[in-house]
């Protein structure tokens, strides 16, 4: 009796760390970590805006979330007065998408989004995260922008060892600047 006891109880315990495991979610995403030259570069766009509404939909089997960005500056390529910029993930038809690395946009708040335009059309932002600084919400002509540090995993170009993110502070006119400056030895 002792024995079959101790059995079903290890049985149930086993049956119920295999459960825990299964439904805990799992975040994780592994990046090449880009450098703000990289960024700069692979950008199709670089534009400077708020967040005026957003909404969720299917494009084939993936949900994206699209944000209407009121475009207040052109910092590389061409930008039309409202842009939609598609992140992966959110809710639509009942459904919920979540993908590990996906930037966040709140409405009413500026950023600097680099972004990239796929065949596909859909505009992006570039890197997930990586490529997208807050702007400070101040009354300041050079306002502070801000990419957090992303947690995902990154790997480093060329070697794929893992390296440690950080977070890049820096007032908007040196953004400004090092985008010229990259922008300007792209064709040489």
């Amino acid at each position: 009796m002792a024995i079959a006891l101790g059995t079903a109880v290890k049985r149930h315990f086993i049956l119920a760390l295999v459960l825990t495991f299964c439904m805990t979610p799992l975040r994780s995403a592994t990046l090449e970590r880009l450098s703000l030259d990289d960024m700069i570069s692979q950008s199709t766009s670089i534009v400077r805006g708020k967040v005026a509404n957003s909404y969720s939909a299917f494009s084939g089997r993936i949900i994206y979330t699209h944000y209407a960005i009121q475009v207040s500056e052109r910092l590389k390529g061409s930008a039309q007065a409202t842009i939609d910029v598609a992140v992966p993930g959110g809710a639509a038809n009942n459904l919920r998408q979540t993908f590990a690395g996906a930037p966040e946009l709140a409405t009413g708040q500026e950023y600097v989004l680099f972004l990239w335009t796929g065949r596909s059309g859909i505009t992006q932002v570039i890197g997930m995260t990586q490529g997208l600084f807050s702007v400070a919400p101040d009354s300041s002509s050079d306002p502070l922008a801000t990419r957090r540090a992303s947690r995902e995993l990154m790997l480093a170009r060329g070697t794929g060892q893992p390296v440690k993110d950080r977070t890049l502070v820096m007032r908007l006119s040196e953004l400004r600047s090092l985008i010229a400056i990259s922008k300007g030895s792209v064709g040489k």
